[in-house]
């Protein structure tokens, strides 16, 4: 890692996400202190804990790779923390309660752990990290084991028990839908670096730099030149046609990057002349909630484009002509990258 500068608010719920690699892991391992960092300092309130012992560091840690005591059942690695640390029964009771059933485990409180499926496990680690009296809590993929409708439900409860018990929690997730649902912000991550922080709509809606706009989501990417403003608007040509934004970008070498969420492309029968791309449907994806498209366009740009499935998206058929058009509002315009638009969105 380098030149990491990061704050964290108290009670904030934040999400680490980033390609395999990043070092999402290695981070949260560093103030936990697992991991001594080579430079830099380590705070967790207004106490600097760069030699301080993990134990010592008043943090609950729920592990990539479950780790439960072997010998103990349920009750009793969730229990472990509070008794440790000498909390009445009667505190310790009620609270175990309310996690065991908001993790659904209260039926398997006597199991030992391989007696357990991976998901139990793993929810098993998840409540003994909530109950350990910690304010800090660092989860490193914690519910990556579990399949995806429990893993939906599962993430709400979370963040809710998270935000009751008045905790600050540090989740590292590879699944971006998980860390846009639950986040208050949203720390991305890539080759060691921190990219850019925000809320899931402001890295979502605005993102700063194109290689969120490529690992947040999905977008399309029209490479263009810049040719000026008009009625306060930035005009730019993409293969002859004209794209329109509100985003004010003034490029050293007159190149810019276009980009537009698939969602917020307007697809239909016919459109006004002068802001229309026309194209051929190339592609149908049925999404569950969407359906994705893919048009190719008179220029040969291959668009993606995203439907709610309610609307008329099931009228459409592969070999329909179309006519597109990308709104300004939603249009988003970067200064062309010096390494190259591949290379800078690039998540190796």
């Amino acid at each position: 890692m380098k030149n990491i500068n990061l704050q964290v608010e108290d009670r904030e719920y934040l999400c680490i996400i980033g390609p395999s690699g990043c070092g999402k892991t290695t981070l949260i391992k560093c103030i936990a202190g697992i991991i001594e960092p080579d430079e830099g300092e380590i705070y967790i309130g207004d106490k600097l804990v760069n030699n301080l012992p993990i134990e010592d560091r008043e943090i609950g840690y729920v592990f990539q790779e479950i780790a439960l005591f072997p010998h103990m059942n349920v009750y009793n690695n969730i229990c472990y923390g509070p008794f440790v640390k000498g909390w009445s029964i009667s505190k310790a009771e009620n609270l175990i309660k309310e996690i065991l059933n908001m993790m659904r485990l209260y039926d398997r409180v006597r199991d030992k752990p391989d007696a357990l499926s991976g998901g139990a496990r793993q929810k098993t680690a998840v409540a003994r990290a909530l109950i350990s009296g910690s304010k800090l809590l660092l989860l490193d993929e914690p519910l990556g084991s579990l399949d995806a409708k429990v893993r939906r439900v599962l993430r709400y409860e979370l963040k809710r028990l998270v935000k009751d018990l008045g905790l600050t929690a540090i989740h590292v997730t590879h699944d971006q839908e998980e860390a846009m649902s639950i986040a208050d912000r949203i720390v991305v991550m890539r080759a060691g670096e921190i990219v850019e922080v925000g809320t899931p709509i402001e890295l979502y809606m605005c993102p700063k730099s194109l290689f969120t706009a490529n690992f947040v989501g999905e977008a399309n990417f029209f490479i263009g030149d810049f040719v000026g403003e008009e009625d306060d608007y930035v005009k730019i040509d993409v293969g002859g046609k004209a794209l329109y934004s509100k985003c004010k970008v003034n490029p050293e070498d007159g190149k810019v990057v276009a980009v537009i969420r698939p969602e917020f492309v307007v697809m239909k029968r016919t459109g006004p002349p002068r802001e229309v791309w026309r194209g051929v449907i190339e592609g149908r994806v049925f999404l569950g909630g969407s359906v994705r498209f893919e048009v190719r366009t008179e220029n040969d740009i291959m668009i993606a484009v995203k439907k709610p499935l309610l609307s008329e998206a099931l009228r459409f058929e592969v070999g329909d002509h179309v006519a597109l058009i990308l709104p300004r509002e939603f249009l988003l315009v970067y200064p062309y990258p010096k390494e190259g638009l591949e290379k800078a969105i690039s998540i190796e």
